[in-house]
C-alpha cells in the first residue's frame, strides 16, 4: 500500500517551479477531477492560483501538487497532476499531461471522509497514506455494528467469502446501510468478541471498504493500550501491518 518513490531521473524530470493551493479547495478538487477524467491529450483549464503564479513566474513550467501529498522536500512524481507552461507575458500557454499521476480521493471525486478511519482508508487506498496509519486509526476507534436481537454481532462474507463482522467507522457511514439494531464498541473490545476465523470488515458501502486481518490490528491494539497506560501520544512503528483495501467510489 506504500506509494512508491520516483527515480532521481523522475525527480529531476519534474523539478520545476511548482505551487499549491492552500489545502483542499474546490479550485484544486475541479482542475485535478478534469485532469483525471478527460481524454488523454486534452487541455485542461488552470485555476486561478496557478494564473496568478504564472504572472509572477513568466517563462517557466509551473507544476500543481495534489495537497493530498504532505510529504517533506521535493513531491514525488506521482503527486504532481501536470504542469503549465507561463509564456513571457505571465500568461498560460501550453497544458502538459503527467502519465504517472495518482488521483488523491479528492481527485477522484470520492466523498469527503466520514471520520478518521475513512480518512486513513482512503488515503491509503490511493497511495496517499499508509497501512501503518489505517491500523492506527483503527486502533484508537470506536465502530458500530449490527447485532440480532439478543445483542450478538451480525456476521456475513466479504465479496470473495472472506467471513467477516461488518463494522462501520461512523455514525454517516452506519446510516449508509439502512435502519438496523446496532451498538458502539472500541476496536479492542470488539475484538474479543469476534468470531474464530472472522475479519473485521470496516464501512462495507463506504467509498472504499478494507477487509482487516486481525493479528496486526491486535498489534496495534496492544500498542496503543500500552501507550495509553503511559500517557504517551507518541506514535510508535508497527512493523507487518498489511490491510487489503477493496472496491472503488463510483464514476461521477
Amino acid at each position: 500500500m506504500n506509494a512508491s518513490q520516483p527515480s532521481d531521473e523522475q525527480s529531476r524530470t519534474w523539478d520545476t517551479d511548482r505551487t499549491s493551493p492552500p489545502s483542499r479547495y474546490p479550485e484544486f478538487d475541479q482542475a485535478a477531477s478534469a485532469a483525471y477524467r478527460r481524454p488523454f491529450g486534452e487541455s485542461v483549464e488552470a485555476p486561478d492560483y496557478i494564473h496568478k503564479a504564472a504572472e509572477v513566474a513568466p517563462d517557466h513550467w509551473i507544476a500543481m501538487v495534489d495537497p493530498a501529498w504532505q510529504g517533506e522536500g521535493p513531491p514525488p512524481s506521482w503527486s504532481l497532476v501536470g504542469r503549465w507552461r507561463s509564456g513571457p507575458d505571465g500568461t498560460i500557454q501550453e497544458w502538459q499531461e503527467n502519465t504517472e499521476y495518482r488521483p488523491s480521493p479528492a481527485a477522484r471525486g470520492w466523498p469527503d471522509p466520514t471520520d478518521p478511519v475513512d480518512a486513513a482508508i482512503q488515503l491509503a487506498s490511493t497511495g496517499y497514506g499508509t497501512a501503518e496509519e489505517v491500523h492506527r486509526s483503527l486502533a484508537a476507534a470506536e465502530v458500530s455494528f449490527w447485532v440480532a436481537a439478543d445483542g450478538t454481532p451480525l456476521t456475513g462474507a466479504a465479496p470473495d467469502g472472506t467471513p467477516v463482522l461488518p463494522v462501520h467507522s461512523s455514525t454517516a457511514q452506519l446510516q449508509g446501510e439502512g435502519q438496523l439494531l446496532s451498538e458502539v464498541s472500541s476496536v479492542a473490545d470488539l475484538l474479543l468478541q469476534l468470531p474464530e476465523g472472522h475479519r473485521l470488515f470496516v464501512n462495507p458501502s463506504g467509498a472504499v471498504s478494507l477487509l482487516v486481518e486481525t493479528e496486526p490490528l491486535r498489534k496495534a491494539v496492544d500498542v496503543h493500550l500500552a501507550a495509553a497506560d503511559t500517557g504517551s501520544d507518541a506514535a510508535p512503528d508497527l512493523p507487518g501491518m498489511d490491510a487489503a483495501v477493496t472496491g472503488a467510489a463510483p464514476e461521477a
